[in-house]
């Protein structure tokens, strides 16, 4: 995986500068100082300062040329979720806008939820609501996730697989519906590194084969229409090669059932022109130099794609017969391309301080269809299903009798088109044509249908059998709304008596409960009007009451915990006096090392302290020391997912190393790479040069002849075991060496 510059402020300021003024330049300065303020003294898991975190994240916004107030939200997005910053704060210092995007990016801390599913989906849908307010929400969470994504190295592996498996469905879906390219595509690599390492790393084997083989291809095809272009005295024209993502090749083999040979697209060349009538005349240039490959011409420039993307593709059998896709688009087209809306939100020279969105923007209809999704339920994980289900899932596209192209998602019916297009027209429909043809209503809509609606005033409206006719939570949600009008009083009933029912099962007194000041709570944090609102959802089905009573319960449960945590005090203090007791017991057997290990506990003495084995640290490691029952303090490196942040048994503890001590310490490695021939000899001469002491070694092969080989070794600190790391990293074929956490 290629590596990425860590940008430094002065790298970021200097960037800036080349396409800001410096009033702008200096709005962004002075977030940078108010985040550096907020995040001193705070460390990521790589044990750098937090700060270049943020950085970082705005150096990817500054490389698609965004607003200052996109770049100082960069820098700040962190402050309010992190450190004692509140959006006030920020508002009062840097205007309503920045913390418009700060507050949309800040995941929700104050509500307890009953699962950590149920929190993720209310981040989500917090998240998604504010984008549709200011589109520059989403673009600096895409930029905090994608540098989440590059240090994802860090941290523990079920944690980087939990993460990359929510970028690959939230996040990468949503850079590809905005247009950014470049992050989609980086999202999409890295999350499959993590998911799937074995075909990741058989894919790069495989890219890497036949490299120089391919390149000199390209190029000479590149040549060729270079050539063809020049005839045609065309001015302002780029053409090169395209590298392919691993992340679409990885789909086309595994999901699509397809070779690495029978992938036409690793072999492709992108055309840049200054005109959509260049691109149609460049495109007639291929096809008379080469004959183009039958069903592989798509015209995303007539029929652009929903996320805006616009372009001509055409494979042709290239030189030498052999398939070659070619990419045609104009300059614009390109920016889009890689950039999406973003490029309609990159900063303009002498704009005014309240950024405007083009016109394009209006084409980003989709945003509606999370408001309507949003209408559609109060329950956040069913939300995140209709988003992932609807706008991230298959499509298929569909006229109307004027020639209008809708969007609909895979397995849609003539019902969920008749919704699309008007809440009356879906409950007035009597039925549907299919290309001139009459067609039931459950028929499923294939690409390039004309589909017409038939309706009558004098319909009735929806029948309850069409639910299941409809897969768009839209439709969904029409047709139940439409029924829950027509029994509102019955259902009001019906969810007082469930709610009731409901807080009695959960072990809650009625009294205690249904207070004013609880159902005033439940107004505030849903989006009903009034009590019998809630009470209608409930009945007609549309709400689950446990969900309601988690919010009427809230504060008795925070009083419960508070009450809880008091007497784990009690716990630890006792758990101290009984470990201190234990410890004099050993100091008078001179069983008790005050220094064990090299390590000590600063202002305490007699305690027994040992390196635990489950992160093997070592000197210069950032470590923290755990109170044990009964058997002193285990010492573990920071980021040891064994060890529970803000947890009451956590004491500071630090190195204490003699200059002169020969000590050395076990340390693990994880190595991967290709299982070619002598592989584990370059492995360990690489080793011996920097370590004389390797304690054991082991290797195992995986069937797609990627190697796994662990490593124990002594050394005498962290910079030692770093420099056998780096020889190892150099090694031919070797994908990575990580420090495992047992």
């Amino acid at each position: 995986m290629s590596k990425h510059k860590v940008w430094s402020e002065e790298d970021l300021f200097k960037e800036l500068s080349t396409y800001m003024n410096n009033d702008h330049v200096n709005l962004v300065k002075r977030a940078y100082s108010y985040a550096a303020k907020c995040h001193k003294n705070q460390f990521r898991q790589s044990g750098e300062p937090y700060i270049v975190h943020p950085i970082q994240v705005a150096s990817i916004l500054a490389d698609l040329r965004m607003d200052p107030e996109t770049i100082s939200a960069g820098l700040l997005h962190d402050v309010v979720e992190d450190t004692d910053a509140t959006l006030s704060d920020i508002r009062k210092l840097f205007g309503k806008n920045i913390e418009l995007i700060v507050d949309g990016v800040t995941k929700l801390g104050k509500i307890k939820y009953k699962s950590s599913r149920e929190q993720l989906a209310e981040n989500h849908r917090k998240l998604l609501l504010a984008m549709c307010s200011d589109i520059r929400v989403m673009i600096v969470k895409l930029a905090d996730r994608l540098h989440n994504m590059r240090t994802l190295e860090h941290l523990r592996p079920e944690k980087q697989r939990r993460i990359s498996n929510e970028t690959l469905e939230i996040y990468a879906p949503l850079a590809d519906r905005l247009g950014i390219g470049t992050i989609k595509w980086e999202l999409e690599d890295i999350s499959l590194r993590y998911l799937n390492p074995q075909q990741y790393y058989k894919i790069v084997h495989l890219m890497n084969s036949k490299r120089n083989e391919r390149v000199a291809y390209v190029n000479e095809a590149v040549r060729e229409v270079k050539q063809q272009v020049k005839d045609m005295n065309l001015s302002n024209v780029e053409i090169y090669g395209r590298p392919k993502h691993l992340y679409s090749i990885y789909r086309k083999m595994v999901i699509k059932h397809k070779k690495f040979g029978q992938i036409y697209d690793l072999l492709a060349v992108r055309c840049i022109v200054d005109s959509i009538k260049d691109c149609y005349a460049v495109l007639g240039a291929i096809h008379t130099k080469w004959s183009p490959m039958p069903g592989r011409f798509k015209d995303y420039i007539a029929m652009p794609k929903a996320n805006m993307y616009q372009s001509l593709h055409t494979t042709v059998f290239g030189p030498g017969g052999k398939p070659l896709e070619v990419q045609i688009r104009t300059k614009k087209m390109h920016q889009v391309a890689e950039y999406g809306v973003a490029a309609h939100w990159a900063y303009k020279e002498g704009m005014n301080d309240e950024v405007q969105a083009t016109s394009d923007n209006n084409r980003l209809n989709w945003f509606k269809r999370i408001i309507e999704l949003q209408e559609d339920t109060d329950n956040a994980s069913d939300f995140m299903d209709g988003v992932k289900g609807e706008l991230f899932g298959d499509h298929v596209y569909a006229f109307t009798p004027n020639g209008d192209v809708l969007e609909l998602p895979k397995g849609s019916t003539p019902l969920d088109m008749a919704y699309l297009v008007h809440t009356d027209v879906g409950n007035h429909t009597t039925g549907a044509k299919v290309n001139g043809t009459i067609e039931p209503l459950d028929y499923k809509i294939q690409t390039g249908n004309i589909v017409t609606i038939l309706t009558s005033v004098n319909s009735t409206g929806p029948s309850k059998d069409w639910e299941n006719m409809v897969t768009t939570s839209r439709a969904k949600h029409k047709i139940r709304q439409f029924f829950k009008h027509k029994d509102r009083e019955k259902n009001i009933i019906a969810g007082k008596e469930l709610l009731t029912k409901a807080i009695k099962d959960n072990g809650f007194s009625l009294g205690d409960v249904l207070t004013k000041e609880n159902l005033n709570r439940v107004l505030k944090d849903t989006y009903y009007k009034q009590i019998d609102d809630m009470y209608a959802e409930i009945g007609f089905g549309n709400k689950q009451p446990n969900g309601i009573v988690n919010i009427l319960t809230s504060q008795i449960r925070d009083d419960a915990e508070k009450q809880r945590q008091e007497q784990e005090q009690k716990d630890i203090l006792e758990n101290h006096q009984t470990i201190e007791k234990s410890n004099d017991s050993n100091l008078k057997k001179g069983k008790l090392n005050k220094a064990s290990d090299g390590v000590v506990i600063k202002d305490v003495d007699n305690l027994l302290i040992r390196l635990s084995h489950c992160c093997a640290p070592i000197p210069g490691d950032p470590i923290v020391g755990y109170i044990t029952k009964g058997r002193g303090v285990s010492v573990h490196r920071s980021n040891c997912p064994n060890v529970i942040e803000n947890d009451e048994r956590l004491v500071k503890v630090n190195w204490e190393i003699p200059e002169d001590s020969h000590t050395l310490f076990n340390a693990y490695l994880q190595i991967e790479g290709y299982n070619r021939n002598s592989l584990l000899n370059d492995v360990i001469k690489n080793v011996s040069g920097v370590c004389k002491q390797i304690n054991s070694i082991e290797g195992k092969v995986a069937h797609d002849k990627t190697v796994t080989i662990s490593l124990k070794v002594s050394v005498k600190n962290v910079d030692q075991l770093k420099m056998i790391m780096d020889h190892v990293k150099n090694v031919h074929d070797v994908y990575f060496v990580k420090r495992p956490f047992k």
